[in-house]
């Protein structure tokens, strides 16, 4: 499935208005993701949003609108979900989703580089 290429207008729209970050699209998967200074960060994945964001904050998200818990491998992948469009439909909770992910940006891990063959 291709990814909503308004969604990710959207996203590009917002991340160009935060100061002092860089941001590079990457497509991985028919998935596009914006990573923020070297790191994941958030993904458009056909209409939904993926949200990297603080681990601890689970519970929380999952009663949020729109929610859905992301698998691998048959387990839930803590830090990670899915937000579907009924739960990013106002610009409020766009933003709120955008700026858990950027919050958690500042101080999540940078994946290790994979070393060339």
């Amino acid at each position: 499935m291709a990814y909503d290429t308004n969604l990710v207008d959207r996203v590009r729209e917002y991340l160009a208005e935060i100061p002092n970050i860089e941001i590079e699209e990457k497509e991985m998967f028919n998935v596009l993701n914006f990573m923020v200074n070297g790191k994941t960060c958030i993904c458009v994945s056909g209409e939904n949003l993926m949200l990297r964001f603080d681990p601890s904050r689970q519970e929380e998200l999952s009663e949020k609108n729109g929610y859905e818990i992301m698998l691998m491998k048959g387990k839930e992948y803590k830090g990670y979900c899915y937000v579907n469009p009924d739960g990013f439909k106002n610009k409020n909770d766009f933003e709120f989703f955008l700026n858990l992910c950027l919050d958690f940006n500042k101080v999540a891990k940078s994946s290790r580089k994979r070393k060339a063959k």
